[in-house]
């Protein structure tokens, strides 16, 4: 036997481990095997018949010849031949020697022949083999002694241990038959026909087996308890296979039919057959390296059954083997399908379906027994397949992600995770991209949303390395940037994934996708990015005030090129910054450009504020106007009065900053500033064009203009022009000019002094100002200089005095002061100068008109401007803010500086304005 047996077809892996319950006695596989056959043989009442040579299926198809039993119909007639065919099968595949089945038959016959009449489910095999054969009838006295011992051990796990009706404590047959059971383990029980020993066996046993749950049956219950009779029952299930391949056998039918005879003894009903027949085709499918779909699909099949018998009985002892079974196969599927990237592959791919079919019907099967043992209902199991499925998903996706994780660690020769994320967040979209080709498919027949739930697993393993790596970010740099982008592209794949798999549930799958939360790598960029902003803009606004205060101010203003060190460093700092801006691989240059010019553009617009700063304005410079008073050249209080002001003018701004040269450098200095930033401004439009090249018009509407900086830039040139240019007429020259011109006797002091001054000062400004700005400067000194002249015409003080005859004298001032720029200031357009030059000229010909033709026209124009009030007394003319001749304000300063009696006459009546103040 043991021979034949080990002939049998290795298989391709060890079986699964037996779901049924630890016998307690040590029947060994050869021996339930052979208990097996002499149930069948003695169920089946088969007579001696000749040996039949088994044909493998594999050769039948070779020769041509086949099962007749398979191939066309059995008559009546052939029955006995039919069933003692398959007999004959079943007694090869099991492993049963002739000679061992001939001494079978010939003890059932003996035992026949004692109780004609008498049913093989109303006899003990054990206690009747033992007395029927001799040692006569085995081939040596070992065969012998171990045949007896595996009675006495069916005898003692059929009534003692596992007996279909519970012993009692009172029982003494139990007793009496355990002691029996031992003498014979000790070889001192005798075991003959007739003996006395023999006779005391059988009636204990008969006394044991006989009882019933009902007290009314005659049937003998010797091997029909929970588990014996599945364990044997499993044994002759398994002849429903080819020993040579493990195959379910052409010859099922037939086989099948025999096991039916062995229920009424075993026990056994259909719904124990269908889970004892599904272990094996599973147990089968398993040993043959998952090799034969056809016994999985058959599996897939008598589950269904199982399920139906599972729903209609409450019977303990079949809901434990039940749940023992079912739990063993999800065991084994679940271990596939819970990693079953690893799993299947293109080789077995096809396996799938059936296996995942069989995984969720055994949960479903357990989850009903759960519910029905708890008195739960169905409440519990309504949602347990598409539970079981995400299960599967997210398990098998978890460990894939770890499997890719490791293989991309195991390959990177450095531990900088940026670049290691970068390549793991291909390899997951790689990942997403297989499972919704060869997996998705197959599992959303259970879970309709199953492609959701796998973006939305990678979604999340992946997030949180990113997360864990974002956490850790101080600073932008390019892998991070690179990583950050690989990121964002991961996430829309995955996203569109599952909006196209979401097309047709009822929420569009907005829960599941909702439970994705974002990466979020676009704020992550722009917020490391505005960090990189803000740390640069501090940088350079540190720098900035650092090397303006080391700046002495003491530079020379030498050539046109003169200008703050500070600010072309600055300027060289702000065009780095803006190259290393473009140079970061984000894809929202345009997005975040206007935060970092903002901050450039505060920088720069503090730094002209200070170039501006300390260098004075235009009101600081120009004099305030005398009191309106009569003319007297001899008094001499106005004049001191007036020199001590100027001087204190010129303390104020006599620092070296505030020098002419150092105001030209600071004019120069925020020229080159604007034109730099309109520069920078063109720059920053080509680079944005060059890293958003499919967007040409990017820069359009964006804020991206250094505004503050340009309008302050504008602002402060022209203060500082007219501050140099009032520091210079009003401060520098005011001993050639204001001081002096005209003070006494206009013929005594005329203009030439100061021409002589200004010159030179005229010649240094066009050598040294940038051509952009010197015109701007030159025309500030010029009205400047018409200003002062109008100024010590019109409110020179009492130390002046001017009669028509000095009118030509006057002109000839005029035009020799206007002759000196058209001189000095080549470039300058003469339109500019005629402009600046025509209020002096307005003013002129009132110098030279007479007293009388004066107090005319400003009484003209004082009835005009204040109707009826004039009549009784002329009211005092506020002062313009421009000099006119048809300005009653301006007509009276001339008539108060007019040296004739009609003026005086005039001026003390109508105004009552004394000779000095």
């Amino acid at each position: 036997m043991a021979r034949l047996a080990a002939a049998a077809a290795t298989p391709c892996a060890p079986p699964l481990p037996s779901p049924f319950p630890e016998l307690g006695v040590p029947l060994s596989a050869a021996e339930l095997r052979a208990t097996a056959y002499e149930l069948l043989v003695a169920a089946s009442r088969a007579t001696a018949a000749k040996p039949l040579t088994y044909i493998p299926q594999s050769v039948s198809a070779t020769s041509g010849t086949s099962s007749p039993s398979l191939k066309r119909p059995v008559t009546s007639r052939e029955t006995g031949k039919v069933k003692g065919a398959a007999t004959e099968l079943v007694r090869v595949r099991m492993g049963v020697t002739e000679r061992a089945d001939a001494r079978i038959r010939r003890g059932l016959l003996r035992v026949a022949a004692g109780q004609l009449g008498r049913r093989a489910e109303s006899m003990v095999l054990p206690l009747e083999f033992l007395q029927k054969l001799k040692e006569s009838d085995f081939p040596d006295h070992l065969e012998y002694k171990a045949w007896q011992t595996r009675n006495f051990k069916l005898l003692e796990a059929s009534l003692l241990v596992h007996p279909l009706v519970p012993l009692k404590k009172s029982d003494g047959s139990a007793q009496k038959l355990r002691q029996i059971i031992h003498e014979a383990y000790n070889g001192q029980l005798e075991t003959g026909r007739n003996s006395e020993s023999m006779q005391r066996l059988r009636n204990t046993v008969l006394s044991l087996a006989c009882r019933s749950l009902d007290e009314t049956s005659d049937e003998c219950h010797w091997v029909d308890g929970f588990p014996l009779n599945l364990h044997i029952y499993k044994v002759l299930v398994e002849a429903c296979f080819n020993a040579e391949n493990g195959t379910v056998a052409d010859e099922i039918d037939e086989v099948m039919e025999l096991l039916k005879k062995t229920w009424v003894i075993l026990g056994v009903n259909q719904m124990l057959h269908n889970l004892c027949f599904t272990w094996s085709l599973f147990n089968h499918f398993v040993m043959l390296g998952q090799a034969d779909n056809e016994l999985l699909s058959a599996t897939e099949t008598m589950l269904l059954e199982v399920a139906k018998d599972a729903k209609i009985t409450k019977d303990p002892d079949y809901c434990d083997v039940l749940s023992s079974t079912i739990n063993s196969i999800m065991g084994w599927t679940e271990k596939g399908l819970l990693a079953y990237h690893e799993t299947f592959d293109i080789r077995n791919i096809d396996s799938m379906q059936d296996i995942v079919s069989i995984g969720i019907a055994s949960a479903t099967i357990l989850a009903e027994d759960i519910s029905v043992k708890c008195h739960s209902g169905r409440k519990e199991v309504t949602d347990v397949v598409r539970s079981r499925i995400e299960t599967y998903i997210r398990s098998s996706l978890r460990t894939a992600f770890a499997q890719k994780m490791e293989d991309v660690d195991s390959k990177q020769s450095s531990r900088n995770r940026t670049p290691f994320l970068s390549i793991l967040a291909k390899e997951v979209s790689n990942l997403a991209t297989k499972e919704k080709n060869v997996y998705t498919p197959i599992l959303e027949k259970w879970h309709p949303l199953a492609g959701v739930v796998a973006v939305a697993t990678l979604h999340d393993c992946f997030g949180n390395e990113l997360k864990q790596f974002v956490a850790g970010l101080a600073e932008l740099t390019p892998d991070a940037a690179q990583l950050l982008k690989a990121s964002d592209t991961l996430e829309k794949d995955l996203v569109h994934i599952a909006l196209e798999y979401s097309v047709d549930s009822d929420d569009g799958g907005k829960s599941l996708v909702r439970d994705m939360p974002p990466y979020e790598a676009g704020t992550v960029i722009a917020n490391l990015v505005k960090a990189w902003v803000d740390k640069r803009v501090e940088k350079l606004k540190g720098w900035a005030d650092q090397n303006l205060q080391q700046e002495t101010g003491s530079l020379k203003a030498n050539t046109r090129d003169s200008f703050h060190p500070s600010a072309v460093e600055m300027l060289h700092f702000v065009d780095e910054t803006l190259d290393a801006y473009f140079q970061l691989p984000i894809p929202m240059h345009s997005t975040l450009l206007p935060d970092l010019t903002a901050g450039i553009d505060g920088c720069l617009l503090s730094n002209i504020s200070k170039v501006i700063s300390g260098s004075g304005t235009r009101r600081l410079f120009f004099p305030q106007l005398p009191h309106l008073t009569r003319c007297d050249v001899g008094s001499k209080l106005f004049k001191k009065k007036e020199r001590k002001r100027v001087s204190q003018v010129g303390s104020s701004a006599g620092n070296e900053a505030s020098s002419l040269p150092g105001l030209c450098i600071r004019i120069n200095t925020i020229h080159y500033i604007h034109n730099e930033l309109e520069y920078l401004d063109r720059n920053i439009k080509t680079c944005l064009q060059n890293v958003e090249s499919a967007q040409p018009d990017i820069a359009d509407g964006l804020n991206i203009k250094f505004e503050l900086s340009q309008a302050a830039c504008q602002e402060g040139i022209q203060q500082l022009c007219e501050t140099t240019a009032y520091k210079v007429i009003f401060n520098d020259l005011s001993h050639v000019f204001l001081d002096t011109l005209y003070v006494g006797s206009p013929a005594s002091n005329r203009i030439l002094p100061l021409l002589r001054e200004l010159g030179p000062i005229l010649k240094n400004i066009s050598a040294t100002v940038q051509d952009g700005v010197r015109n701007r400067l030159i025309t500030a000194l010029l009205k400047a200089s018409f200003d002062g002249f109008l100024l010590v015409l019109l409110a020179g003080g009492p130390t002046r005095a001017f009669s028509c005859q000095d009118y030509q004298m006057i002109e000839d001032d005029f035009r020799a002061l206007r002759g000196l720029y058209l001189e000095y200031c080549d470039g300058l357009p003469e339109w500019i100068i005629a402009k600046t030059s025509s209020e002096v000229k307005s003013i002129l010909p009132l110098l030279r008109m007479d007293t009388e033709t004066l107090i005319e026209r400003f009484k003209q124009i004082i009835s005009e401007s204040y109707g009826s009030t004039a009549k009784s007394r002329f009211p005092m003319p506020p002062v313009p803010t421009k000099w006119s001749p048809d300005n009653p304000n301006t007509i009276l300063r001339v008539l108060c500086y007019r040296n004739d009696e009609a003026a005086t006459k005039f001026l003390r009546k109508t105004y009552n304005l004394p000779k000095t103040l």
